[in-house]
């Protein structure tokens, strides 16, 4: 950490060493060894998460009458698009993991694309999370 003078103002200067790399078309950025890093969070599934809440506003405004028609418009299997709309049935708690990336590692899509049960202590207890509360 420096102090500079700009323009007749002390000015804090941080600096901290890292690398940028490309990996799958994605600039990562590799933090110095030994520093504490932040779990990356799971794109894809936060991603995943976000589109069943936009779906499942469009569905309840009305403005499809079906799956299907959203499935259609969206361009995509409508059996897809309802197993990611099961997604909006998970306890708020775990849809906050998910978006914050503190999901427990057993947590991806390749397990919630299959049905999990509704009501929400089952899940907790299934995939390893304690209730918020």
């Amino acid at each position: 950490m420096n102090i500079e003078k700009r323009k007749g103002r002390d000015i804090i200067v941080v600096t901290i060493p890292l690398q940028l790399k490309r990996r799958g078309g994605r600039k990562l950025i590799i933090a110095p060894e030994g520093a504490v890093e932040a779990p990356p969070r799971e794109e894809t599934l936060a991603k995943l998460v976000a589109k069943a809440h936009r779906w499942l506003r469009m569905m309840e405004s009305g403005q499809f009458r079906s799956i299907k028609d959203l499935a259609t418009l969206e361009q995509i299997d409508d059996s897809y698009l309802a197993r990611v709309l099961r997604l909006t049935l998970l306890a708020p708690d775990i849809i906050v993991a998910i978006l914050d990336g503190r999901q427990p590692d057993v947590l991806t899509w390749r397990e919630l694309k299959n049905p999990f049960p509704m009501e929400w202590e089952q899940p907790r207890e299934k995939w390893g999370m304690t209730h918020p509360g």
